[in-house]
């Protein structure tokens, strides 16, 4: 069977099926729709305004990867006038994150953009390899989760950006819809599939690739040569976001329009009122001022209970309250954040 042409410029050899359409296209084609699509997600949804500096999640794998080297691209080419910098988190995980942050550090020589890390260990006093030898694997993506939302948030703040893009694709935001359908947690259907995220006087956070399929990001790093990091955290098998990626990937083989179908599903759940009655508060964490809809934000309750030596109580809100009755927080140096710390800088820009 003779080769096919381009399906869209008929010209070039295809080369490339994409996952998303099935269309067969030549390379420079799929780099071109490829990119144009996340331009206009980013500007039907209005992300940014001449002058933002924006903060990309680095991680060093596929995902952030590309995202640094499409917004390049795109700013350069469309002159959105943004100032790009490269933010990453290191978590502190021996033979894992250390090897992917020479990725991260490699990338910002390339891309020609500031790169600031910060590290779990400087901001809580703890790295994942210590948690995970107190609290084993079962939960301790539960302890990453937090902690990574909150870092980012800290290092955004001491960058001083308006705004933070995740490398989050299509397929990440599908299993997150489908995880809280299965968790019936109906409260956060409302929100997971939001492209853009802000709470009152904080720091924006987006998805640019909300619509990006990982197939597809996977080919574009590919045909550009990129250099990224490819091994999956050595913490994460047993995690049940993975059970979700199983699941997802089956229905994507039947049906490949699965992903953005669950995308659009999720973006059509309406909450009703008597849901959102029971959505607390929005309040500051009373030791260390980030946002938090209890008294004690989510990381401070789980680093009490890793120093209190019951790292799986604090976990659930019922035994963070048991914490909080049996005498408050500790006030051993290590579980206090960083910008608490003697000579610390303070956590500006991202409370309200």
């Amino acid at each position: 069977m003779p080769p096919r042409n381009c399906a869209l410029c008929d010209k070039a050899r295809a080369i490339v099926k994409r996952p998303k359409t099935g269309q067969q296209i030549c390379k420079d084609c799929f780099f071109h729709v490829f990119e144009t699509e996340v331009h206009n997600t980013i500007t039907e949804a209005q992300l940014f305004k001449p002058g933002d500096r924006v903060a990309i999640g680095a991680s060093g794998g596929k995902d952030s990867t590309v995202l640094a080297y499409v917004m390049k691209a795109l700013n350069d080419r469309y002159q959105y006038g943004l100032e790009l910098f490269l933010l990453s988190i290191d978590e502190g995980i021996t033979g894992y994150r250390d090897d992917s942050l020479e990725t991260v550090k490699r990338n910002q020589q390339q891309y020609d953009m500031p790169l600031k890390i910060l590290s779990y260990d400087e901001l809580y006093g703890w790295t994942m390899d210590a948690i995970v030898s107190q609290v084993g694997k079962k939960n301790n993506c539960t302890f990453c989760g937090v902690f990574r939302r909150q870092a980012l948030d800290r290092g955004a703040a001491m960058l001083n950006v308006d705004h933070i893009v995740t490398g989050h694709n299509a397929d990440d935001i599908a299993e997150t819809v489908l995880m809280n359908i299965m968790r019936g947690d109906i409260a956060r259907l409302g929100r997971c599939t939001s492209i853009c995220t802000q709470g009152e006087d904080t720091i924006k956070r987006s998805k640019p690739f909300k619509y990006a399929y990982e197939k597809e990001i996977v080919m574009y790093a590919y045909f550009k040569k990129l250099d990224y990091f490819s091994t999956e955290c050595i913490y994460s098998p047993d995690a049940y976001r993975g059970h979700a990626r199983v699941f997802l990937k089956d229905l994507e083989a039947a049906r490949p329009s699965a992903i953005i179908d669950i995308i659009h599903s999720g973006e059509a759940f309406e909450i009703k009122e008597e849901v959102k009655a029971t959505q607390k508060i929005q309040q500051t964490c009373k030791r260390c001022g980030y946002m938090s809809s209890n008294e004690l934000c989510k990381a401070c309750s789980l680093l009490e209970g890793l120093e209190r030596g019951v790292p799986q109580a604090a976990i659930t809100d019922r035994a963070r309250k048991k914490l909080a009755s049996e005498g408050g927080a500790s006030e051993n140096l290590r579980t206090i954040p960083y910008f608490q710390r003697p000579g610390a800088l303070p956590p500006t820009a991202i409370v309200p």
